[in-house]
């Protein structure tokens, strides 16, 4: 069965994450996306690879894609993307504001020839603003937007650490794209109207930092405003990034230690277990499972927003962390799951593709890479019940559906080489 996007088209100039993660969401959704790359290939091919111009970065995040080989600092590369454009529906693009004018493919160009186009464009900054020409990458989006000091890692140098499990920035700002990409199109159904739309990496970190990033008043007097005057005095002082994420405290020490008793991670016989109450009913369960039920903080009277709790909650916290060290991990997720409280083992992401929740859901899908063979990778992050998701093609190699797709948009054998000879393609 086709899926919900079936019949749309994406043309796709894009490279590492944030743009190839928005387009293989759409060909999940079952839009024919070409991925347009420069000769010698797209970035993410060589980062790892692992034969050349293969890297399993660049495979989990252009499954689903056709490859067309296009040189757009040629002008026949540019004059083929004009050609092809008017029979595409989407053109997606992510790079700093001024490379599209640059390459003759920006939003004012293509919509000459594709008037209802919908057109998105991923940046670093935005695209206006004192910083939108800026250089950016999901790192810097992290240091910039406040999401890695909200996480609050240092180095063993004191130096401040990316979140480093995976690109936040690029993967949200990446998501928020196809989503845009969605409405639009559900716009221009309804009016034939195309628009162009902007993602960006720093939207992307705000959003993720946003619980931080927000300013309600009431509130942060209590909490918020009294940190940050402890990291800016930090601050005057000279102290060092370190020194002056422990004077602004951690998300638990502002919202109360307390609040840590229930929720985060606690070292067991063979692991590591994380406990995710955010409910009373929550809290009240794992106190049962623990047999903690004397604990202080229940205390409807207790305000765990009073620094002089602190201490109180401190010996809670260590008399669970030796409580948690007297079972294995499955031993205590039984324990949590005959109460109903939320816990989860940790696991190591090297273990998912086999775990049997993921197996029943069908999370895992089964390709066969031409050039590679045989991979097991993570699948769409939608199902749905009429139009099903999800495609059974892998990434592609460089340049593999370049004759195809000229040829299914009008371009003669004899076209096809006098673009090579120009310089337009490999």
């Amino acid at each position: 069965m086709p899926g919900p996007l079936a019949g749309v088209k994406v043309f796709e100039v894009s490279q590492i994450v944030a743009g190839p993660y928005a387009g293989q969401t759409l060909a999940d959704l079952g839009a024919d996306v070409v991925k347009c790359e420069p000769p010698g290939g797209e970035g993410l091919r060589v980062l790892g690879e692992f034969v050349p111009g293969e890297s399993k970065a660049f495979h989990t995040l252009n499954r689903g894609k056709r490859s067309l080989v296009l040189d757009l600092s040629n002008d026949a590369g540019q004059a083929a993307v004009h050609r092809l454009i008017p029979e595409f529906d989407v053109f997606l693009i992510n790079s700093r504001p001024g490379v599209p004018q640059r390459l003759n493919v920006d939003y004012a160009t293509l919509t000459r020839f594709r008037p209802d186009l919908v057109y998105i464009e991923n940046s670093g900054y935005g695209d206006r603003g004192p910083g939108a020409e800026r250089s950016g990458s999901d790192i810097i989006a992290q240091a910039y937007s406040g999401l890695m000091a909200a996480d609050g890692k240092v180095d063993e140098y004191g130096a401040p650490e990316m979140i480093t499990a995976t690109a936040p920035g690029d993967y949200h700002a990446g998501l928020g794209a196809a989503l845009g990409v969605v409405a639009a199109l559900f716009h221009r159904e309804r009016t034939g109207e195309g628009q162009h739309i902007a993602s960006s990496l720093l939207a992307a970190g705000l959003n993720l930092a946003s619980g931080s990033v927000s300013q309600l008043p009431v509130f942060d007097a209590m909490v918020t405003d009294p940190a940050m005057q402890r990291l800016y005095e930090a601050r005057e002082r000279g102290e060092s990034y370190e020194d002056q994420l422990a004077a602004k405290g951690s998300m638990f020490d502002m919202l109360g230690k307390a609040f840590r008793l229930y929720y985060g991670g606690y070292s067991v016989k063979d692991g590591a277990v994380i406990l995710g109450a955010l409910t009373p009913a929550n809290r009240d369960q794992f106190r049962r499972a623990l047999g903690v039920e004397d604990d202080p903080t229940a205390d409807p009277e207790f305000n765990a927003l009073d620094p002089e709790n602190n201490a109180v909650a401190e010996a809670m916290l260590d008399r669970i962390r030796n409580i948690m060290l007297t079972k294995t991990m499955d031993e205590w997720i039984a324990a949590f799951d005959n109460v109903g409280a939320p816990a989860s083992k940790v696991n190591h992401p090297e273990e998912m593709a086999d775990d049997p929740q993921v197996q029943a859901m069908g999370y895992m899908v089964d390709l066969n890479h031409e050039l590679t063979g045989p991979e097991r990778m993570v699948g769409p992050i939608v199902q749905m019940s009429k139009t099903p998701t999800g495609n059974n093609m892998a990434s592609p190699t460089l340049g593999r559906h370049t004759d195809e797709i000229l040829s299914e948009h009008g371009w003669s054998a004899e076209e096809i080489a006098e673009l090579r000879a120009a310089g337009g393609t490999d």
